[in-house]
């Protein structure tokens, strides 16, 4: 099978989170959102316990409802690289 181009590629931005019980509650408020749809387009992938990796289409949406949820979960920084989000 051959390696995808470079454009075919999904497009990842890095966001840095704050919250309790983080892994639980930014999956539940993005399912409650979006929907099952919604959150498979997302691409959510933990990166670490308060760094989660999303598709950059679904930014706006992922950001709106976790401001929407009960818990107070807050986006302190939005980066396309690790690094950035670190520094």
């Amino acid at each position: 099978m051959k390696p995808l181009k470079p454009s075919m590629k999904e497009n990842k931005r890095y966001l840095l989170v704050r919250g309790r019980n983080l892994k639980e509650n930014v999956e539940k408020a993005i399912l409650e959102f979006v929907g099952k749809l919604g959150m498979s387009k997302t691409g959510l992938a933990w990166i670490k316990e308060d760094i989660i990796s999303i598709n950059r289409e679904a930014v706006d949406s992922v950001r709106a409802s976790l401001v929407i949820y009960p818990e107070k979960i807050e986006v302190v920084k939005v980066s396309g690289t690790l690094r950035g989000l670190r520094g």
